[in-house]
């Protein structure tokens, strides 16, 4: 039990810093007059006063962070930050004529965190402006990683660093190294993060949307979160414009951070066209959308120039995981939103905000079969899998496999539990994988025209367990529950 004290102390200094980020939708409550600020102080004072009980008990506990700290560390802070994000959401409902449950508002601020954009709040145009800004905020603290924010930020967080970043990052190649030291290569991403953030507020403000709206749609964006402050989702603006520029961002941020970082780095971006797996993520997104249009176009749902806007904009986003929508696209054939919630699984690149299990390890697997089929003709042939110019290492290949394992099985079982509770198979699936996927909206029951609060509390735990095991990469939590991992 006594190592994980130090993992608790450095949980209670970020239950501290994190406790200040709610002076966002403070200042913003006090300025727009939503009545709600009072909300605001009382939870950051639970908070804080959470982490500074659990850093002063703990103080005396300093050691550097090994790998399982790292493990035990992201699985606290996934698990236990909710909490904390969804007292604002708790306390402003309280004495309202439909108050949150528990249940709902720890979902809605998982949702948040984890990039998943699902909701179970119906009426957000009448929602307090602040608290629309609380959610989509989140989104965007949780689309590059809490975590490695705080490597970046927090020099406490110097020693040990290494294995937050690791245990935090997704993908299959996390010991690559942009920078001698990982506290830099943190501050690069989240500088570059923080550059795409600013330029996307201003290309929605000059395309005609209001300064708060264009902040928080750029937060649901960068981050492919996908929580909107409306209804009617992105079709509440029915601009399409807005819905290019959308696009636009969506694409740039399904792409590896750490490419774009180099890039900038270097002054040169020859190096960035020439990754192979951003070619397959943008081949992908582009290819997918234009598939979608044409699909709408030749069954007659839409005119050419329409099926061409709302293809592509809903393909995009539902591929990238980000879940925003403009119309209802259930009501379009079977094959295009079927092949959406699919794409959400495989489409973004490792090292972006996105979810899903990353073109990387898709491409991995895709090389190994090649490479399978290929022993079968030649036996003695050496033939290493590739990634452009670089040699995959069988370590890596079978760290795919395994994950590819625990990943369906994961998918299967909560779909069965879903099942279960007598919910018909459609919706069953279709919720586990968009919130294991981290997509937002499914298919029947939670699609985009409808929210997961037509879900009981215990479909909801399991969607809300679902998108927790997406963002973690699922192995964090899984190595959790091994004997060997509790094993001094």
């Amino acid at each position: 039990m006594t190592d994980m004290f130090p993992v608790l102390r450095v949980l209670g200094t970020l239950l501290m810093i994190f406790s200040l980020t709610m002076g966002v939708p403070l200042a913003v409550s006090l300025w727009t007059h939503d009545g709600v600020w009072r909300v605001y102080p009382q939870a950051m004072a639970i908070t804080a006063l959470a982490g500074a009980w659990l850093w002063w008990q703990l103080r005396l506990f300093r050691q550097e962070l090994q790998p399982r700290h790292g493990v035990m560390l992201v699985s606290l802070v996934w698990a236990l930050l909710p909490l904390s994000a969804s007292l604002p959401l708790l306390l402003a409902s309280h004495g309202s004529a439909h108050p949150l449950s528990f249940t709902h508002a720890y979902f809605e601020a998982v949702s948040g965190l984890t990039t998943s954009g699902a909701t179970v709040i119906s009426g957000l145009d009448a929602l307090p402006v602040s608290l629309n800004v609380w959610r989509t905020f989140l989104q965007w603290m949780g689309g590059m990683g809490i975590l490695i924010l705080a490597v970046a930020v927090l020099p406490l967080l110097g020693v040990g660093g290494s294995q937050l970043f690791k245990a935090e990052a997704a993908g299959p190649l996390k010991d690559t190294k942009l920078t001698p030291r990982v506290t830099g290569t943190a501050k690069g991403l989240w500088g570059v993060y923080s550059v795409f953030s600013v330029l996307c507020t201003a290309a929605y403000w000059a395309g005609g949307m209001a300064p708060l709206d264009a902040v928080m749609h750029m937060f649901a964006t960068v981050s492919l979160g996908g929580l909107s402050s409306y209804d009617q989702s992105f079709g509440h603006f029915r601009s399409p414009l807005l819905e290019a520029i959308c696009v636009l961002f969506m694409l740039v941020a399904s792409c590896n951070f750490a490419l774009y970082f180099v890039a900038i780095r270097k002054g040169r971006w020859d190096g960035f066209w020439r990754d192979p797996e951003l070619r397959a993520t943008l081949l992908t997104l582009v290819g997918s959308g234009l598939a979608v249009s044409l699909l709408l176009w030749a069954k007659g749902v839409y005119a050419p120039l329409q099926a061409l806007r709302h293809g592509m904009f809903n393909t995009v986003s539902m591929a990238t995981t980000t879940g925003f929508a403009t119309v209802d696209f259930l009501a379009w054939p079977v094959f295009a939103p079927v092949l959406m919630l699919l794409l959400s699984g495989v489409a973004t690149s490792a090292g972006s905000t996105g979810g899903g299990i990353k073109m990387v390890r898709m491409l991995i697997l895709v090389k190994q079969a090649r490479r399978e089929m290929n022993r079968l003709v030649h036996p003695r042939a050496v033939q290493p899998v590739r990634l452009g110019e670089a040699v995959v290492d069988n370590p890596v290949i079978f760290s795919v496999l395994a994950f590819m394992l625990v990943y369906g099985g994961t998918v299967f079982s909560l779909s069965m539990l879903l099942l279960l509770t007598d919910l018909d198979p459609l919706t069953a699936f279709s919720a586990v994988l968009a919130s294991v996927n981290c997509a937002g909206p499914g298919l029947g029951s939670v699609g985009p025209a409808s929210t997961y609060a037509v879900l009981t509390d215990f479909q909801i735990w399991v969607c809300t367990l679902g998108m927790l095991l997406g963002r973690l990469e699922i192995l964090s939590f899984m190595a959790l529950l091994t004997p060997a991992f509790w094993r001094r």
